[in-house]
């Protein structure tokens, strides 16, 4: 398979000097363990305290990752990517809501979304998280078949009215709709309820699609189960498949609850795992439609050579590659140019809405080994490129 990912002149085309410099500092202080720690405490201290750092934030991590305060904000990131060939799945970022208000607003802000993705060929998907529609406790509640009050019992009917909701008024406009993984404990909740929605909706063609987060060492086995339902039932599977978000956060419940972590012992069965899943996606492409969320190099790679094993075309509407807004460049625009279908997650939100996910980015991005080492030398050799190309 021919290397494409290291023209940084195509990855960067859109970044003007200041930008790039602008990046090329981020992600130098990324790199940079303890850094990131005192600098995501100073952000939550400061936010908590009231002091006058929005500003700072907009103009460095903000804009970075995230493409706007509104969805009328991101469309000039939108229409200025698609002119490149990358489409956008727009994120309505905020997080860790806890009531009915903000639920209700949620589903206000992704049938909005729907709207957009309608009106505008750029935008091919909507998204949106199951904690953004209901409490997570009550998820888990739901999952461990735990006894629930009058109260609850509406406050679920509620979530479902909610998925239900948009996943038509998504079938109405023909619009795909992707919904996020989250932990472990109040996965299989939600994966039952995308599942009824992929019975209902995925019927004639796929608008329902579901997230398996593959550091999950059960996930192989869930992707053929529903398989299997869909074969048999007759509907179709939409699939996000990632890597995982949660890592952490899921080895350290496991060992304080004395339950054996469901994450793969290694990095390396975490990559097997995903590739596995996507040789099966891509060798029953009748039933499935695949959007690969990955910033890793190998795997898109691997799915290249699937495509090209198989015979599939690299504009094939079946398949999609997705990176977040912000990293990877030289993938996301380096695939567009080659013409593979290729959509960049783009964040947004009210600046302080929005750090939580600003935060747990750049958490994870100190995470995984090489990542941000990667993010930098990309940068340095276009930085360097651009030197020459003026001498």
């Amino acid at each position: 398979m021919k290397k494409i990912f290291d023209d940084t002149e195509i990855a960067f085309a859109l970044k003007s000097n200041t930008d790039l410099n602008t990046s090329y500092l981020l992600f130098k202080m990324m790199n940079f363990k303890p850094l990131v720690k005192i600098g995501t405490g100073f952000i939550n201290l400061a936010l908590k305290l009231h002091l006058p750092v929005e500003n700072l934030i907009r103009k460095t991590i903000f804009d970075q990752f995230c493409g706007g305060i509104n969805e009328e904000d991101c469309l000039k990131v939108v229409d200025t990517i698609f002119a490149k060939g990358v489409s956008t799945v727009l994120d309505y970022a905020v997080e860790g809501k806890a009531v009915e208000t903000e639920f209700e607003n949620a589903l206000q802000k992704t049938l909005k979304i729907i709207e957009f993705a309608k009106e505008r060929q750029a935008i091919p998907f909507a998204v949106f998280k199951p904690s953004s529609f209901g409490r997570i406790d009550l998820y888990e509640k739901i999952e461990k078949q735990q006894a629930i009050n009058a109260e609850e019992q509406k406050e679920w009917a509620d979530i479902v009215a909610r998925f239900d909701k948009v996943c038509q008024i998504a079938h109405q406009k023909n619009v795909t709709v992707m919904i996020d993984a989250e932990e472990s404990w109040m996965q299989t909740a939600a994966d039952n309820l995308i599942f009824e929605m992929m019975q209902k909706y995925n019927k004639e063609k796929i608008i329902v699609c579901n997230t398996l987060q593959m550091y999950r060492r059960d996930r192989m086995n869930y992707l053929k189960e529903i398989h299997q339902k869909a074969q048999s039932e007759g509907f179709f599977i939409g699939i996000k498949l990632v890597r995982g978000a949660y890592m952490e956060k899921e080895n350290e419940r496991a060992e304080e609850n004395g339950y054996p972590s469901p994450i793969c012992a290694s990095k390396q069965e975490t990559d097997k795992n995903y590739d596995a899943a996507l040789q099966y996606i891509t060798d029953n492409l009748d039933t499935f439609l695949l959007f690969a969320g990955t910033h890793n190099e190998t795997s898109a790679y691997y799915l290249m050579e699937l495509m090209q094993q198989k015979k599939i075309t690299n504009n094939n509407p079946k398949i999609w590659f997705g990176q977040l807004y912000g990293m990877s460049d030289t993938m996301s625009f380096n695939l567009a140019a080659n013409g593979y279908n290729v959509a960049k997650y783009v964040p947004f939100g009210p600046v302080k809405e929005v750090v939580p996910y600003l935060i747990r980015r750049a958490q994870e991005n100190t995470a995984v080994t090489g990542q941000t080492s990667r993010e930098l030398e990309m940068i340095i050799e276009e930085r360097q490129r651009r030197k020459k190309s003026h001498r």
